[in-house]
């Protein structure tokens, strides 16, 4: 069985090709499809169009007898005419709502293009409708599809959130792990972490929104998902103290993220070791498997939802995987320093996109596997090229040890479908 190496030596600056064209992006309303599902007790209602509920009820499947914990309030050719005073229709689709769900603890209105087009204020709406309505807060942030991509949507939810953190009182070191994860994924991270002796964690966002995590002077935080600059800023800004590392994918990520908490806790990389053991080793076996069937082959990634970088890393070094370019929307390189630290020297990086470009340089290198947009996956499935939708990797539980074979598999899976059909 092979070793994988906890420890490199960082590889030159790359070079970044940066990239300003026409780009193929997915909407930051996408980003509810994962969150209410997180937070048990929130609803999400976003003020926009036709088109926002049509897409909202297509990424998510939800059946027509279902009733999800979010919705649209549709803005219609009298709102945008301005024959309807539209805070006044919203008042009363809010009053609808929390009428029939009175279990809503907190209510988020989720802006769109069409509400940033006609410059509603939704911060004002907000704010209006936290007065009036008793035992529920009401917050606000955009998911606008303009300019950003899909999982910005969480980034700007979870920093809508942060001025409502209480205050924590306890004189104790405390973690706290951020971005969204599935449940499963947070207690196997919170069992482990109780084995290394840190035992004061949290994680935001919460399973129920209305328990927001307390935070204080001794509060150090770390990310688990990559996308959530705007959300680490705003921490720093409240006085949280920064935990650098890379992200939980994969043995190697996992291991060094954990090996960062407990380094900030002053416990020493050999209890990681042994707390981690058996763990390790059911994924290192699990992972010697994927990888005799995916070493060699040739990784192309566009950029999609800034899980690209980390994913590279897994699959280069981890499964042994070739990349031929590693594409992101945007190259956060404080929060990627670590990761960028461990891909191969000559990795071609790309930040933001030229799409037509960028397929010619995709299709010019042959690869055996794209990881990509829904947009960008059937023609190139039609060309002949394996593909993976980006964002089947966000909604995928892919953190940890126990998740780090699932993680190969959907990389793999394309690639056993080609050749089944090829056969």
């Amino acid at each position: 069985m092979r070793t994988i190496p906890i420890a490199a030596e960082a590889c030159a600056e790359p070079t970044v090709l940066r990239e300003r064209g026409q780009h193929e992006v997915f909407c930051g309303l996408t980003g509810i499809i994962w969150l209410h599902r997180k937070m048990q007790d929130a609803f999400f209602l976003i003020v926009g169009s036709r088109t926002c509920a049509h897409l909202m009820q297509s990424a998510a499947g939800v059946m027509i007898f279902a009733e999800p914990r979010f919705g649209t309030a549709i803005i219609g050719e009298r709102d945008l005419a301005g024959l309807a005073d539209a805070h006044e229709e919203l008042d009363r689709v809010v009053g609808e709502l929390l009428a029939r769900r009175p279990q809503i603890r907190t209510l988020f209105l989720v802006g769109s293009c069409p509400s940033e087009v006609i410059k509603l204020d939704l911060g004002r709406a907000a704010q209006r409708q936290s007065q009036i309505r008793q035992g529920v807060r009401v917050l606000h942030y955009s998911g606008s599809g303009i300019e950003t991509t899909f999982t910005q949507g969480e980034d700007a939810c979870l920093k809508a959130m942060l001025p409502h953190l209480p205050q924590r009182s306890s004189p104790q070191r405390h973690v706290l792990v951020v971005g969204a994860l599935a449940d499963v994924v947070e207690d196997q991270m919170r069992a482990l972490l109780a084995k290394m002796g840190v035992t004061e964690v949290d994680f935001f966002p919460p399973r129920h929104s209305a328990s927001l995590p307390a935070v204080g002077p001794n509060t150090h935080f770390v990310l688990a998902q990559p996308f959530l600059s705007d959300t680490a800023q705003g921490l720093r800004a409240m006085g949280l103290r920064p935990i650098d590392s890379v992200f939980p994918l994969g043995v190697e990520g996992t291991t060094l993220w954990l090996k960062a908490i407990a380094r900030a806790f002053g416990i020493g990389p050999e209890v990681v070791d042994e707390v981690t053991a058996s763990a390790r080793q059911r994924a290192q076996t699990a992972l010697a498997r994927q990888r005799a069937r995916l070493e060699g082959k040739r990784l192309f990634f566009f950029p999609d939802s800034q899980l690209e970088i980390p994913l590279a890393r897994f699959a280069q070094r981890e499964l042994g995987m070739t990349l031929l370019e590693v594409g992101t929307p945007y190259l956060h390189k404080s929060l990627m320093a670590q990761e960028l630290a461990l891909l191969p020297p000559d990795v071609v990086l790309s930040e933001g996109q030229d799409v037509d470009r960028q397929l010619d340089r995709c299709l010019a290198s042959a690869p055996d596997l794209v990881v990509c947009g829904l947009g960008l996956a059937n023609p190139l499935e039609a060309q002949g090229v394996a593909t993976k939708w980006s964002i089947e990797l966000v909604f995928s539980p892919i953190q940890g040890y126990e998740q780090a074979s699932d993680l190969a598999a959907l990389l793999e899976r394309p690639l056993n479908r080609r050749q089944r059909l090829a056969a």
